[in-house]
């Protein structure tokens, strides 16, 4: 678990590289999400020196990496209490983000507590992921599709996939289980018509401990209309 000095040193190397302003917001969220917390269930850590680490600095790990940098338009899906959407909206005010949950008091949270910290560039779904990624409106329209900490490779990448425009990409924030994990997957990802690009080793100074690496999946084809299969099947029977 992070100690004081080092959520003290995490908060000053953020206030350095996103400046005071940002850095007050991203603060700011995370206090008003852990003291929710105590209402509605929206994050398992509740330790405020452990959630700086795991949930601001460990969502920011991202921001550096070329895929996230040239995306426009990004879509978090199972954001939860908001990561790692929210922050990388405080921290990126020139792209647009949908953030999707299946939980929508959840997304009512978000809602409120962004507008209270004049986050503008965020947009809430309620939805299960097949039913967006089905969407006219919604599906293969997205530059980037991030997700932290919601199912394993090959269930996200049916999930996450048919959102991506052709030539867009899936970033996943994976543990230590990651080789495991793309293996697993790579039918799913060759299916829903992707390639792992690579596997980012997260090295940022922020995040010291989440022991995350960034799964970068690019999409190079239409993902077939079948996909994403009927709500359920994802979880019960992955594509492997």
């Amino acid at each position: 678990m992070a100690d004081r000095i080092s959520t003290e040193n995490t908060i000053k190397l953020l206030t350095e590289k996103y400046g005071e302003d940002r850095t007050n917001k991203l603060i700011s969220y995370l206090d008003a999400i852990l003291e929710k917390n105590e209402h509605i269930n929206l994050t398992a850590v509740r330790d405020r020196d452990e959630a700086v680490q795991k949930h601001i600095a460990d969502s920011l790990s991202c921001f550096d990496v070329p895929e996230y940098k040239n995306a426009k338009t990004v879509l978090d899906m199972g954001t939860g209490g908001g990561f790692p959407g929210v922050p990388l909206a405080i921290v990126s005010d020139d792209k647009k983000f949908t953030l999707v949950d299946a939980l929508n008091k959840r997304l009512r949270v978000i809602d409120e507590l962004t507008a209270g910290i004049g986050v503008t560039n965020v947009e809430t779904v309620h939805a299960r992921a097949e039913e967006i990624g089905r969407g006219k409106n919604t599906r293969e329209k997205f530059d980037l599709v991030v997700s932290r900490a919601v199912a394993s490779l090959d269930v996200l990448v049916e999930w996450c996939l048919p959102l991506v425009k052709v030539g867009g990409y899936m970033i996943s924030y994976k543990g230590e289980n990651v080789s495991r994990e793309t293996l697993e997957a790579k039918k799913a990802i060759s299916l829903m018509g992707g390639k792992i690009e690579r596997v980012v080793e997260i090295e940022d100074a922020t995040d010291e401990i989440s022991g995350h690496v960034l799964v970068i999946i690019k999409k190079v084809k239409n993902t077939p209309p079948k996909y994403p299969r009927q709500p359920g099947q994802a979880k019960k029977n992955p594509l492997r």
